[in-house]
């Protein structure tokens, strides 16, 4: 009987939930979203040079990326409307 070997997890990227991101001002999210586009761009170079491991994590910004944007689009839409 072939036994199997467990692979090695890392822990999973930390996801930026909607309702964290909602609580923030527009100026806010621009900051976020400038911190998590430094984040992908490093973690891209990671991988570019066979350093990143877990590459799930390339994923997570991307998406953590849009759904910030996302927010920010929303909350510039309800400015103008409010005025």
């Amino acid at each position: 009987m072939a036994t199997r070997k467990k692979k090695e997890t890392a822990a999973p990227a930390k996801v930026t939930k909607a309702a964290t991101l909602r609580t923030k001002d527009v100026a806010g999210l621009q900051a976020e979203i400038k911190d998590l586009q430094k984040a992908h761009f490093g973690l891209r170079m990671q991988k570019a040079t066979q350093q990143l491991s877990n590459t799930s994590t390339l994923r997570v910004t991307r998406r953590d990326i849009a759904r910030a944007k996302t927010i920010l689009a929303q909350k510039q839409q309800e400015t103008p409307a409010a005025k």
